[in-house]
């Protein structure tokens, strides 16, 4: 198997197909035919299935851990916001009973994630993935604090700012790291997590809210939940993962193979049992020196022409675009507005709006934690169009019985736990693959920028509608919703025509079918891979 490392990339499937024959003419023991995707990584997976409980990926997994907690941290302030800004002295404080003030004081944040936008991709660059966290971290450490001591507007916006640039800061850095250490065979698993547990920290900021509405007295009951942020805040990942030197800069040719040893070293400790020499990890390897290019654009921090030099580099930034796009112009930001729409639906009291507020995080990390598990088996297109067509119905019987609530309010009632349903949907498949498959399908050399990108993108388009949503829901009330159903709509159409199946392939693999005239079709293929028991690697 080794020798298939040493041919070009071109000859390695052939060489697959002639192992397949030579396996089935021998006969030596039991023989079976698996289907797959079209992909070189899929056929080794087929022969040297993976244990997800061996002693390399028990030992990875401490480690994404810690990668996973920068996400944690970001789920801490959508859903805090949303919580504090119902409570009777907040409100008083900072004038957010005022539907124009409180967009504003929610869509400032996402003001400072767009400028942090700007530099998030070159801090991962530059730095790597490890010190561009920690600097991340940093900053939103000082944001929570000025945000939680807050005793004029000024100062709130200047913690919302501060704490939004910070939270973008994570997003390169964090999700780079996490994407090229993780096993390929568990990418998508490992991706699904890492954006499930924003809810870790979504769950504890509107159940702390709720909490404490009524056990504390004064403004306390907002300070606590907002200076609790900074427990979110965590140091760089463990020593244990400087072994992958795929997940750090390179600058010379010199270095690429000085990277390509710690790679070996790190690829076989947790990818490969041990052996340096399993398929898996020699494959990686042969990707990886093909993938890094000292010239590349992520040497020079004002280069983003990767993002659109080629055909297949813009039919990648488009669909992390429309990821961007059809993830946040879905709803309302429920985050955010939970409180504000029960009330449309005709429940006026800010405990039950608070409880309400609470039960999204639980119903849709338990959603998350459920999609993360089909996500390498069901595919990326089937999942994104089932869940955009569920999450279509839901938002047309939402406006329904949205138009329907006066004078029946138990029709607003159903129209609420349609919202939850639709979450549950939402969460389902869009939770994971918001930060999987951008990462998934750019390119190594443009992967950092390309989240950057995604990053200005996402926060432009979630600072319209943050700001948006509450004086189209206070003025056009279930009209406004009309918007989003359309929105929907055109979203599964745009999957089907557009989106390519990234399942079962390699990260360079997927380089390749951008590199086809037609990448859908090519994404789609199958093939047929003769797995014979005396090859599988153990």
């Amino acid at each position: 198997m080794t020798e298939l490392t040493e041919k070009p990339m071109a000859d390695k499937r052939d060489s697959f197909s002639h192992i397949e024959e030579k396996s089935d003419l021998e006969g030596h023991g039991h023989t079976a035919v698996v289907q797959t995707q079209d992909s070189r990584f899929a056929a080794v997976n087929a022969r040297n299935k993976p244990n997800p409980l061996s002693k390399g990926l028990l030992l990875l997994y401490p480690i994404l851990f810690v990668a996973f907690m920068n996400s944690a941290a970001n789920g801490f302030d959508g859903n805090t916001f949303g919580g504090v800004s119902s409570i009777p002295n907040f409100q008083r404080r900072f004038g957010t009973n005022v539907a124009a003030s409180n967009g504003f004081l929610a869509a400032i944040y996402i003001l400072g994630n767009i400028l942090g936008s700007f530099v998030a991709g070159p801090l991962a660059d530059h730095f790597g993935r490890k010190r561009g966290m920690f600097i991340a971290n940093v900053v939103v450490l000082i944001g929570s604090a000025i945000q939680a001591a807050s005793m004029k507007r000024r100062d709130m916006i200047a913690g919302r700012v501060v704490l939004g640039v910070g939270s973008v800061l994570l997003g390169p850095s964090a999700i780079s790291y996490t994407v090229e250490i993780s096993h390929p065979a568990f990418r998508g698993v490992m991706m699904g997590l890492y954006n499930g547990c924003y809810f870790i920290g979504a769950i504890v900021s509107t159940w702390l809210s709720y909490g404490i509405l009524d056990a504390t007295k004064g403004e306390i009951n907002w300070r606590i939940p907002m200076a609790t942020q900074v427990t979110q805040v965590v140091d760089e990942p463990g020593q244990g993962a400087r072994s992958f030197g795929h997940s750090r800069k390179v600058g010379h040719s010199h270095e690429i193979e000085s990277q390509a040893k710690d790679a070996n070293t790190g690829g076989s400790r947790y990818h490969g049992e041990g052996d340096p020499n399993h398929p898996v990890v020699q494959l990686e390897m042969d990707e990886m020196r093909d993938a890094i290019r000292t010239s590349g654009s992520d040497k020079r921090w004002y280069d983003y022409r990767e993002l659109f030099n080629t055909k297949g580099a813009r039919h990648r930034s488009f669909l992390v675009l429309c990821v961007g796009f059809f993830g946040q112009i879905d709803l309302p930001p429920t985050s955010y507005y939970m409180p504000l729409m029960a009330k449309t639906a005709g429940i006026t009291s800010t405990k039950q709006q608070l409880l309400m507020n609470a039960l999204q995080s639980p119903i849709m990390t338990i959603a998350t934690l459920m999609g993360v598990y089909f996500i390498d088996k069901a595919g990326r297109r089937p999942m994104l169009m089932g869940s955009s067509t569920v999450c279509t119905i839901c938002v047309l019987i939402v406006v329904v019985c949205t138009a329907k609530t006066v004078g029946h309010p138990a029709v607003g009632l159903v129209g609420i736990s349609f919202v939850y349903v639709f979450l549950f949907a939402f969460a389902f498949v869009w939770t994971p693959i918001q930060a999987l498959y951008p990462s998934e399908i750019l390119a190594y050399n443009a992967r950092a920028k390309g989240l950057a990108m995604s990053g200005l993108w996402l926060n432009i388009v979630s600072f319209i509608n943050t700001y948006a949503a509450p004086v189209g829901i206070t003025n056009a009330s279930w009209k406004f919703y009309i918007l989003y159903l359309g929105i929907d709509a055109t979203g599964i159409l745009f999957i089907y025509l557009f989106f390519v199946e990234t399942k079962g392939r390699s990260l360079e693999e997927i380089d390749e079918i951008f590199a086809d005239p037609h990448p859908v079709k090519a994404s789609l293929r199958k093939q047929q891979v003769v797995v014979h028991e005396s090859e599988r690697h153990r």
